[in-house]
């Protein structure tokens, strides 16, 4: 492998380590024998899910591209799994609190093991059985486990402080450490060992197999509160109003689906876009440094919001503007070097700029998290938080369909162009946020429903 491919690993990961270690110990949170073993086996369940997850990233589009797909068969593939996510988005978080939490999580296991087992084969309708199953998957797996452990939390009476702790280990394991080792398994499993692209959804599928058993072993059934069961129409009006009603909420919602757009579609790009004349990469090895990119924005974000003087207003402008100019290096290269029509044995100049900036941008994407949950937990009320977070997922797949769908009629480059547009325009939005932000608020959320409540006196 490429010597480069360690450099850029090796110093992401000792910058990653000096930032983790050079953080002043802060005052633990005191917790029971009873919590902590109620939090150890929710965190061993979803990072065991998480790593079911992260070894399939990697290797979709390689493992399509050796059947023999090209670009434009492996966007409509693609296209299926935004597309299911986006139908059965939006009723999941639904069906799971009627018919069960833990049920939800089981479904996950068994829809994501099938969609595996499509893996194995290279006829394209099946694949994309597999894909829609991923979708629908997808959907449980950011909605179902979050929900049976906020209900299980207060079920059991535990202190409300603690479920932030979990969260907190839940996020550094599941899309931190365990993305990272999931993406170095992968590569081991294809590369060092000469499996194939397809072996890391057999270790995926067994991981799920392993998860699904703890669970039916080890966790109970709960359910959602049935005052707040509401179908689909009243849950986008009411999302619908809260929109209308508060220009922040609406802002926060396009800075999201225009981010996490251009962040879909970078997963989509970077695979054609360091190896454009079908170059071998080590996939998974790439994927984890990725990751590794992505912790340091973690670790930068915690100490931005630690900052009382500092707001995530003000700071995040800046994060959309450099993730902006990152996605700009495969047109800034393509002008400056003259791209190569014969295959690489090694990582060319190009990709090698380009892989800085893809970890420039995945940087971005870490810092984005946190800072984009910070200020969703200050605009966007409480009452109607799903819903609106769900609402705002539509025009995100929307966007990233449309992408995928025209993907074989444009050059990479133009691609790239348009997410760095999609982020360009996020920073403008983000300015506009921060100057709202700052005048006191007209209303609240309780007038808000009640003239709700009169537009639909059903809506209680």
């Amino acid at each position: 492998m490429d010597v480069f491919y360690y450099l850029v690993f090796g110093v992401m990961a000792a910058v990653v380590a000096a930032l983790e270690l050079s953080k002043s110990n802060k005052d633990r949170i005191n917790t029971s024998s009873s919590f902590n073993s109620f939090k150890n086996n929710y965190l061993v369940v979803f990072s065991i899910m998480m790593a079911g997850d992260w070894l399939q990233g990697p290797y979709v589009y390689y493992l399509y591209s050796t059947y023999g797909f090209g670009k434009g068969d492996i966007g409509q593939l693609f296209i299926a799994g935004f597309g299911s996510s986006m139908l059965f988005g939006t009723i999941v978080g639904s069906l799971a609190d009627k018919q069960g939490r833990k049920r939800a999580c089981v479904t996950y296991c068994i829809v994501y093991i099938l969609s595996c087992i499509t893996k194995h084969s290279p006829q394209y309708r099946v694949l994309m059985v597999g894909r829609i199953l991923g979708g629908i998957a997808t959907s449980l797996l950011f909605s179902a486990f979050e929900s049976w452990l906020i209900a299980e939390h207060n079920k059991r009476n535990f202190e409300q402080q603690w479920l932030s702790l979990t969260f907190s280990k839940a996020v550094f394991l599941g899309n931190g450490l365990v993305a990272i080792l999931s993406g170095l398994f992968g590569n081991l499993l294809v590369d060092t060992f000469s499996f194939g692209p397809v072996a890391p959804f057999d270790a995926a599928a067994c991981f799920l197999a392993i998860g699904m058993a703890i669970i039916l072993t080890t966790w109970s059934e709960n359910f959602g509160d049935p005052s707040d069961s509401k179908d689909l129409l009243t849950q986008f009006k009411v999302a619908a109003i809260a929109i209308a009603s508060d220009e922040k909420i609406a802002l926060l919602g396009a800075i999201q689906s225009l981010f996490e757009a251009s962040m879909y579609t970078f997963v989509f790009l970077w695979t054609p876009a360091l190896s454009p004349n079908d170059e071998e990469i080590p996939h998974g090895f790439v994927f984890a440094t990725f990751m590794l990119a992505s912790m340091l924005g973690s670790s930068l974000a915690a100490r931005l919001m630690a900052r009382s003087s500092l707001r995530v207003e003000n700071y995040m402008q800046i994060v959309f503007l450099v993730s902006a100019a990152s996605l700009l290096l495969p047109i800034t290269t393509s002008i400056l070097v003259t791209p190569s029509k014969v295959k690489d044995e090694g990582l060319s100049l190009t990709s090698s700029i380009q892989l800085l900036g893809f970890c420039v941008f995945e940087a971005c994407v870490g810092i984005f998290w946190p800072s984009i949950m910070k200020m969703r937990s200050q605009y966007i009320p409480e009452e109607a938080r799903s819903t609106i977070m769900n609402f705002f997922r539509v025009p995100l797949n929307i966007f990233v369909c449309i992408v995928l769908y025209n993907v074989d009629a444009f050059p990479i480059t133009i691609m790239f162009g348009m997410c760095s547009i999609f982020l360009f325009v996020a920073s403008i939005l983000q300015r506009r946020l921060m100057v709202i932000s700052e005048k006191p608020k007209a209303e609240d959320w309780s007038p808000m429903k009640e003239r709700n409540s009169e537009v639909d006196p059903l809506n209680l």
